[in-house]
């Protein structure tokens, strides 16, 4: 019989075993985690013992989760918000915060809104830190299995348990290089030319393509990539045009030029996203709270960045 019982878990054992499963690398998950390889192994010991299940395997060069320890991640990951909700019970103090807090965005978002957001949060909250991964096409799984607190993302996914505010919403330009070509002067000029668009896996297209598509406008895609920062160094210097949101002109794609779409596109509105459990979260709850107060400057920002369109 093991020596060990309930009374010896806690939190970080808790978070230990979600960092592990989340990276499948202990090496990463003690990067994450900010300790060593050897303390992570010594803590994932001491879980074993107490659950009596080897909980991960290898597999490959990685390593992969016992179908045990992919229920207690479950379980783990509730365990750990009421064990939040409980230390923020009495009375929330902001100052008092020592957490890292997961946010999916891609990448016109990140740049756009996480880096004041980081700087205004902090200013009240200085132990607070960022994680930010990439939210691709997002799933309510990002959210259900706790890979993230919050997504930022024009593509809410659906769900019961799946709540969503509107932050702000953009329109669509057309991108080129002015050095290499006019911008295009009609819709037969547009269908024409050359097109570059990102693709999220699996094969997920913007809205904006699936609008287009929808409406039985045919372009010829040149290139496809997986995200925003990778339009830029296709459109440089060639011929070909792309698609895209506006705000991207203040950062990723600045010095290109815009011009209008020579079609009606619809808006592209954007979203923060939260699962149903952290709703009522304080610390949860006051993040969401700095998001939206951030917003406002963060798009007053990129205006003074961008370029006039033609």
């Amino acid at each position: 019989m093991s020596q060990f019982d309930h009374l010896d878990l806690d939190g970080h054992l808790l978070q230990l075993l979600l960092a592990v499963m989340e990276e499948g690398s202990i090496t990463r998950a003690a990067l994450r985690l900010g300790v060593t390889q050897s303390a992570v192994s010594h803590l994932l010991d001491k879980l074993r013992a107490i659950t009596g299940d080897p909980l991960f395997v290898k597999s490959g060069r990685g390593i992969v989760p016992t179908a045990h320890a992919q229920l207690l991640a479950l379980r783990a990951r509730a365990l750990l918000d009421d064990l939040r909700s409980f230390s923020y019970a009495a009375a929330f103090e902001p100052a008092k915060i020592s957490a890292q807090v997961t946010i999916a965005a891609n990448d016109l978002q990140r740049d756009l809104l996480l880096p004041s957001l980081l700087r205004y949060a902090r200013a009240q909250a200085p132990g607070l830190s960022l994680r930010v991964i990439p939210s691709g096409a997002p799933t309510p799984e990002l959210l259900r299995e706790e890979h993230c607190q919050l997504i930022i993302t024009p593509r809410p996914p659906e769900g019961s348990d799946i709540l969503q505010k509107r932050l702000f919403e953009d329109s669509y330009r057309v991108f080129y290089d002015a050095s290499q070509r006019e911008p295009p002067q009609s819709l037969e000029d547009y269908l024409a030319s050359d097109h570059v668009t990102v693709l999220y896996e699996p094969r997920r297209r913007l809205d904006i393509d699936e609008v287009l598509a929808e409406r039985g406008l045919v372009r010829r895609f040149a290139a496809q990539v997986p995200g925003f920062g990778g339009i830029g160094p296709f459109l440089r210097g060639s011929r070909m045009i792309a698609t895209l949101p506006s705000l991207l002109r203040a950062y990723m794609l600045r010095g290109l030029a815009v011009a209008p779409v020579p079609v009606p596109c619809p808006a592209m509105p954007m979203y923060m996203v939260w699962h149903l459990r952290h709703h009522d979260d304080p610390m949860h709850r006051w993040l969401r709270q700095q998001l939206e107060i951030v917003v406002a400057p963060s798009l007053a920002a990129a205006a003074e960045h961008m370029p006039v369109p033609a």
